[in-house]
């Protein structure tokens, strides 16, 4: 091989292995996100053990004195057939074992040591053919700019369209190809030929079933955490979308948690929308934030009074979804569909920022701040957007999580609205799917007065029924909290702390 060849075969090694060993980060930090929650905590610890990782591969990389092309080439068989498999491994070990994150930070581990040992390796073949300056240059620019293309594709192309697992086998296969072109092209200098070719044959042949049968092996390890038949699952930009059906009901998964059964979720959604609304006869103009399943909006469109409801919601897949799907779209009376509906997939903090309107009411159905992207949605700074968007007589409600799980949490919540200038009406509900539920109201101006008429045919929400949820037993009391905000998100901490009891 011409030294030029050899150079730019080389040095594109360089580009590969960084572009995967970040996917591999990624991937990682991304199923720990989804399988144990709090994003933030989740990457911060997956990269510091990573990096750590990748240095103990450095310091292992000067042991390596002899045959470094075949360690080279014997390393990355291993990184791809460790790294491609890793999402599977983890999705199916969640589910059977207890020790999970030690698993999890062990693979990390592994994958950042071999990646570490690779660049070493690399420098020191390529280190009789470039001087030094140049040798550092080269290899450099390519391992940063591999990482800038995998920081930019993983989240923008390879999640939504590939998926966590078939990224994973994408990127092993990616490894294997570059082990395999390094063997054939450097045969003659290579110790290990033929049992390097037979590791990476059968590690190709590995991975690529596993990349077809991608979906399958995800409905697989899914249907190990879920005890329902999964109907339909979907990893969107946000989220994974995952719903189960039995002969009773349909449930809803978000990241693994669920967001209502079709049972009973006729509770939580009349008590989200109807103790406030049925208060304001006069309303005309909804905002509803978050709430993509469309179940507010249909309780919401119960007042004929309502001439327009605006609902934002990050996730156009998930609107979508409930627009389409008949079965879905059933469950919602069709409310993405009435005239009177707009939807709009957009942030909710940065829409609520930029809007000029007002409303009568405002829903906030966000899922509870398990995470800080979240949390900042339950802030007083966007309790303080809310304020701006109320009409002086309105009524904003906020999904507030439960105050018995999760007393802290839910005072928290109170608290946060009352700093920004609103009066609260906190209240309860039981939904048998999720237990005892809160919620808490804000106005302006007016203290709360239970409403005299609700509309026809609601199932539980009445007036005899309404007193009770305003009503907090012991159990239940308010606590002192702070207040959460965005330089803090103390209600994070509130409920990781809380809900780990449980979960």
């Amino acid at each position: 091989m011409r030294p030029n060849r050899f150079h730019l075969l080389l040095l594109f090694s360089v580009f590969v292995v960084a572009t995967c060993g970040l996917i591999y980060e990624l991937v990682a930090g991304t199923l720990a996100s989804y399988l144990l929650g709090d994003s933030v905590t989740q990457f911060s610890t997956i990269i510091g053990v990573y990096l750590f990782s990748m240095g103990i591969g450095s310091w292992l990389s000067k042991y390596f004195d002899k045959n470094l092309l075949s360690w080279f080439i014997q390393i990355e068989i291993l990184v791809g057939l460790i790294g491609g498999t890793s999402s599977t491994l983890l999705f199916f070990l969640f589910e059977q074992t207890e020790s999970f994150r030690l698993v999890l930070y062990m693979m990390v581990m592994l994958t950042g040591i071999f990646v570490g040992l690779e660049i070493p390796l690399l420098m020191r073949i390529l280190e009789n053919r470039f001087e030094f300056k140049e040798l550092v240059s080269k290899v450099f620019t390519f391992d940063y700019i591999g990482a800038l293309l995998a920081s930019v594709i993983f989240p923008l192309l390879l999640i939504p369209h590939l998926g966590i697992i078939r990224t994973s086998y994408f990127f092993g296969l990616l490894n294997i190809g570059v082990a395999l072109v390094v063997l054939v092209q450097f045969s003659k200098e290579i110790s290990w030929f033929k049992r390097l070719q037979l590791q990476a044959l059968v590690s190709l042949v590995l991975l690529l079933a596993g990349f077809v049968y991608a979906d399958r092996i995800m409905s697989f390890t899914e249907s190990m955490a879920y005890p329902d038949k999964i109907i339909y699952s979907k990893t969107t930009h946000y989220q994974r979308i995952i719903i189960t059906k039995n002969q009773r009901e349909l449930r809803l998964f978000l990241n693994g948690n669920l967001q209502f059964s079709s049972a009973d979720e006729y509770r939580y959604h009349e008590a989200l929308v109807h103790p406030g609304l049925a208060t304001l006869p006069y309303a005309k103009n909804v905002l509803v934030l978050g709430g993509g399943d469309g179940l507010a909006v249909r309780e919401i469109l119960k007042y004929t009074s309502i001439n327009h409801i605006t609902l934002v919601d990050l996730d156009k897949e998930m609107t979508s979804m409930f627009t389409q799907n008949s079965m879905l779209a059933n469950l919602n009376k069709h409310s993405f569909s009435n005239p009177k509906v707009k939807v709009i997939n957009a942030d909710a903090f940065t829409w609520a920022k930029s809007h000029s309107g007002q409303f009568d009411f405002v829903v906030v159905d966000f899922p509870d701040p398990s995470n800080f992207s979240i949390g900042k949605l339950y802030s007083n700074r966007f309790y303080q957007e809310i304020e701006k968007l109320l009409s002086p007589e309105g009524i904003v409600v906020i999904q507030s999580t439960s105050p018995y799980v999760a007393p802290k949490s839910f005072w928290c919540i109170d608290k946060t609205l009352q700093s920004v200038g609103f009066n609260t009406v906190p209240y309860h509900v039981y939904v048998p799917s999720f237990g005892e539920w809160g919620y808490v109201m804000g106005m302006k101006k007016h203290n709360y007065q239970l409403p005299a008429n609700f509309p026809v045919g609601l199932k539980y929400v009445n007036r005899e029924s309404l007193k009770q949820m305003i009503y907090f037993p012991a159990d239940m009391a308010k606590v002192p909290t702070e207040v959460n905000k965005l330089n803090n998100q103390v209600l994070v901490h509130y409920f990781e702390d809380e809900w780990a009891k449980y979960l």
